[in-house]
């Protein structure tokens, strides 16, 4: 399950698992598990909540996270 930073206009980021990737003609963001990028719950969300859709208008931008396995591998280095 892919891990996004969701930026929503003139709030703070929103961390949260999709199931998969939103596509351009897409009007809604499914996200699952939200929560701030400290693992802290939003202030604006009650407490119980485990998913949220938002509406793609009030998107600023997404960022995709790195999975574990991504940060598992090593690029070049040089010695």
């Amino acid at each position: 399950m892919p891990t996004l930073l969701v930026h929503l206009l003139n709030e703070d980021p929103v961390l949260g698992e999709v199931d998969e990737y939103p596509a351009m003609g897409d009007t809604v963001i499914l996200v699952k598990n939200p929560r701030r990028k400290d693992g802290k719950d939003i202030y604006f969300l009650e407490a119980n909540v485990t998913a949220v859709y938002w509406p793609m208008h009030r998107v600023s931008f997404i960022e995709i996270m790195p999975s574990g396995e991504e940060e598992e591998i090593i690029g070049f280095v040089r010695e």
